[in-house]
């Protein structure tokens, strides 16, 4: 049986989870630390299909700055960070943007919208 040890980022509490991995039993995990329900889920999300929400920035044309700040309305698979960022490198908006204006529909298929986080006016 193996053993991890997590942090658990739901809440401000920030249980120190430990996470007992046995693969032979129907649940295939059993999670220790976690002061509510939440820790559970967490653990075992992060353990199969862990997520991340992607805050990053794109250049941006005729804007009062050059770089607009931008992030995924929703986590993405962790493993399509680097993918999603290659994309995102090559775009350029051009001003003026709103805050929550998409600035990429459905990144890489997977679902999710790249919006901006920032209203940018024209110089």
């Amino acid at each position: 049986m193996a053993q991890k040890e997590l942090i658990c980022i739901v809440c401000p509490l920030g249980c120190h989870l430990t996470v007992e991995i046995d693969e032979s039993k129907e649940q295939g995990i059993k999670v220790f630390g976690n002061k509510c329900p939440r820790g559970e889920t967490y653990a075992n999300k992060e353990l199969t299909a862990p997520t991340r929400m992607l805050p990053t920035t794109v250049k941006i044309k005729n804007g009062i700055l050059n770089r607009l700040p931008v992030k995924t309305e929703a986590p993405i698979p962790k493993e399509m960070i680097f993918p999603c960022m290659a994309v995102i490198n090559e775009v350029e908006v051009e001003a003026p943007v709103k805050i929550g204006d998409v600035v990429i529909e459905n990144i890489l298929g997977t679902g999710v919208n790249i919006v901006a986080t920032r209203t940018m006016t024209a110089k």
